[in-house]
């Protein structure tokens, strides 16, 4: 097991290596120049070219990112174009907000997925299995802008809802006085996440209940509940646990449109607000962030195929 985890730890150095070769090559392509924003348009040449060389924008590229990668190592994420603040102190008033909002939509996602999933499975080819999986295809097919719209009129601007149960006050430093605040956004990005989980579910675990043991359990006497949570579900849920990982790292860096949408000031809004105004550390801050946290929930996911089937070797 820690040879594994060592050697995965090695693979991914070169990984982050070409996200970061990614995004500084890809920002700098983009036609613009921080320096000129941060003086603003009508300021002059002088002045614009003493922040050029303050920044260090005038040295050559490979110069730049070698700079970039070396203060990575030591921890410095480099200073905000924008607001002259470390880029890990603007990363920092944000993340949780956008952890949490992954974490409680997994959380959702995971368990309507499952329960949805076992019970299409259990009763596969009936009625109620066809319409679970018509509600999961309708989850998967709708977009998350396009729900989270739908959610804010009727529950929010539609006053469904009591007054204290208000959406869209979110707060700079996090979801606000109520926990209550994050139900919307949860439910519109859990959604999805849902409808992949049931799908995935009801094929592992019709493949898996069709196996030898399964009825050798059953022809023993062994409770249905038994067979089904103990030994079906339990060997099922390994292509299950590979989708919740890819959900999760997905929800870590695709949650832009959700918190624009409910005001929510996480690290998706953090990076579009970067990109539009060319604030080069912050953009590379950000991805480097939710890559490393990819990386990780994607070796906690090889990690846990191990305790779900003893069989699979690691090392």
């Amino acid at each position: 097991m820690t040879k594994f985890i060592i050697r995965r730890l090695i693979q991914t150095i070169p990984v982050l290596l070409g996200v970061t070769i990614l995004v500084f090559s890809l920002m700098h392509l983009i036609p613009g120049d921080p320096a000129q924003i941060i003086a603003g348009e009508s300021a002059p040449e002088r002045q614009v070219e003493q922040i050029r060389e303050r920044l260090g924008l005038n040295d050559p590229l490979h110069v730049q990112y070698g700079k970039f990668l070396g203060n990575i190592v030591t921890g410095d994420l480099g200073q905000s174009v924008r607001s002259s603040r470390p880029v890990a102190d603007e990363i920092g008033t944000r993340f949780w907000v956008t952890v949490e909002l992954a974490v409680y939509s997994t959380i959702v996602s995971v368990f309507l997925g499952l329960i949805a999933g076992i019970i299409s499975a259990v009763r596969h080819y009936t009625v109620l299995d066809v319409v679970i999986m018509i509600v999961a295809l309708f989850g998967l097919s709708m977009p998350n802008f396009w729900l989270g719209l739908m959610l804010i009129q009727y529950f929010s601007i539609g006053n469904w809802m009591p007054d204290w149960m208000s959406f869209m006050q979110m707060r700079a430093s996090g979801w606000g006085d109520s926990w209550k605040q994050v139900v919307l956004p949860v439910i519109t990005l859990g959604t999805a996440g849902a409808a992949i989980i049931a799908r995935m579910t009801r094929s592992s675990m019709l493949e898996v209940i069709g196996q030898d043991y399964i009825r050798t359990a059953r022809a023993k006497g062994v409770k249905e509940r038994i067979v089904i949570y103990r030994h079906a579900l339990k060997n099922a849920l390994i292509p299950v646990v590979t989708v919740v990982g890819l959900e999760f790292g997905a929800l870590l860096g695709g949650t832009v449109l959700t918190e624009t949408i409910f005001a929510i000031n996480g690290m998706g809004r953090l990076t579009i607000d970067a990109i539009r105004t060319r604030d080069f550390p912050v953009v590379q801050g950000t991805v480097l962030v939710i890559s490393l946290l990819f990386v990780f929930v994607n070796l906690l996911v090889d990690i846990s195929y191990r305790f779900l089937n003893k069989r699979i070797e690691l090392d």
